[in-house]
């Protein structure tokens, strides 16, 4: 974080230079020592953000392009590039806002590490009660077949991509269907790699658009099910992330 504020001001520094000089050649090496440390300040932070939170980066940087073409536009008093920016900026802002939302996160800790976040999954887990139920393959075909199950709803995460699973999962869903059971899909909005690309994979498979749904739409409708099935998706569904404050997903 240092490196990366010390980079940020002498990226300030050298345009404040190339802005008040008067020189040709000390203003061409100020603008290319600018740009020499803003592409190496966006690699480094960029390089220091997991896998998983890549998808908020994305999006993030996709905004920054937005306001960099919105800034042209005023230099060079271009509407269409000026309102076409300003639609970028905005709209990359706000996703990245709804994915950190999503994740119960703020923006700098995704960016920056751990600051901005009240929880920094540090001290006792919380306890487990009960006792654990664990299924097997044959065990969830039977659930899966058996009369009483009418409603199926399945949740995909990043696993299914990782597995390439899309395919045996369409010609599992096409069986069901067949076989008269409803089937829907819920995906949860950081579910995947980068936004939509589990909606991506599974029109790939052909599944039908009509049954895929995200979780606003689909998330009250659990109580009616009669099964779930989870596909890579252990994250998405931890209930630890409202319920255990010392989680690491809260």
């Amino acid at each position: 974080d240092y490196l990366n504020g010390a980079a940020a001001l002498s990226v300030l520094a050298a345009g404040g230079a190339f802005m008040q000089t008067g020189d040709y050649d000390f203003a061409m090496q100020t603008l290319l020592a600018g740009t020499a440390i803003s592409g190496a300040l966006g690699l480094h932070m960029t390089a220091s953000v997991g896998g998983a939170d890549m998808p908020v980066m994305i999006t993030l940087l996709n905004s920054y392009s937005g306001w960099a073409l919105c800034t042209e536009g005023f230099v060079l008093d271009n509407n269409l590039l000026t309102v076409v920016g300003a639609l970028i900026g905005f709209s990359g802002a706000i996703l990245s806002y709804i994915m950190c939302e999503a994740m119960n996160r703020s923006l700098p800790n995704v960016v920056l590490g751990r600051m901005g976040t009240s929880s920094a999954g540090s001290g006792e887990a919380m306890a487990i009660e009960g006792e654990a139920s664990i299924a097997t393959v044959d065990g969830v075909v039977d659930k899966l077949v058996a009369p009483e199950t009418k409603k199926v709803m399945i949740v995909p995460g990043y696993g299914l991509a990782v597995a390439k699973a899309q395919y045996p999962l369409a010609e599992i869903v096409k069986a069901l269907r067949d076989a008269g059971k409803e089937v829907t899909f819920g995906i949860h909005p950081v579910a995947g790699r980068m936004p939509g690309q589990l909606n991506v994979l599974l029109a790939e498979a052909k599944v039908p658009y009509d049954i895929v749904f995200e979780l606003e739409e689909i998330n009250d409708d659990f109580a009616n099910a009669d099964l779930a099935l989870v596909v890579g998706a252990n994250d998405t569904v931890n209930s630890a992330a409202l319920e255990d404050p010392n989680s690491s997903l809260a």
